[in-house]
């Protein structure tokens, strides 16, 4: 059962929406999917973000739409690649401004496992994907769990920062509570977009000064170079 795999901490917390027809129903569907096709991430790697990032640790989220589809790439965190695998072009562009902003040196390889150890929850909206065969999770249920996972860090007492990129991530806004939290939006880092006002947003430094005017430890944005 894919919740066995979820930490007890986030369990407690998605426990309404763990026990719905919906999420019943994308288990049936992820383990036939399973059964007849690759699909990425591995069950190990599924709940990733969950696992590095328990609940009562989360001071920004940063959501993602789906997990990259091509072999040794997903591994349950937005936007991140396995370490030692060569970062897709939206990371690499996440990097290019990751320098810009804040004159880091560009990172030896694609993993965000730092990141996340630091309290940045690093969420899809769909968990899972067929190999080559993007959005292909899409509608199945996996948007019903995740606007929950959302709603239940929009209820947490301390503030966190929610960085959406992109107007699918910007639909999400709803689910926050505004008035609490801070939300961060900009353009998606993706090739189609990120000249469009992604590169130069300096989206690294107005999390941390987000975080520092809450109160909050800003992040240690730096990776392995």
């Amino acid at each position: 059962m894919l919740a066995d795999r979820l930490p007890e901490d986030w369990k407690r917390e998605l426990r309404t929406v763990l026990a719905s027809p919906s999420f019943l129903e994308l288990e049936r569907f992820v383990a036939e999917e399973r059964e007849s096709a690759t699909v990425f991430p591995s069950e190990e790697d599924l709940f990733a973000a969950f696992r590095l990032t328990p609940y009562q640790d989360v001071k920004v989220l940063l959501l993602g739409q789906d997990p990259y589809h091509g072999p040794g790439q997903a591994h349950g965190l937005a936007f991140s690649v396995q370490p030692g695998v060569p970062p897709p072009p939206s990371l690499v562009n996440i990097f290019k401004e990751l320098e810009s902003d804040l004159k880091l040196p560009r990172p030896k390889d694609g993993s965000l496992i730092p990141w996340a150890k630091q309290g940045v929850l690093l969420l899809n909206a769909v968990l899972t994907v067929r190999q080559a065969e993007p959005n292909s999770h899409a509608g199945h249920g996996w948007e019903d769990f995740t606007d929950e996972v959302i709603r239940a860090v929009s209820a947490k007492s301390e503030p966190v920062v929610f960085l959406l990129w992109g107007r699918y991530a910007q639909k999400k806004k709803k689910l926050i509570d505004a008035k609490r939290h801070v939300v961060l939006e900009g353009t998606h880092p993706s090739p189609l977009s990120a000249s469009n006002g992604f590169f130069g947003s300096q989206p690294f430094s107005k999390v941390n000064k987000a975080l520092r005017d809450k109160g909050r430890e800003p992040v240690d944005w730096r990776l392995p170079a």
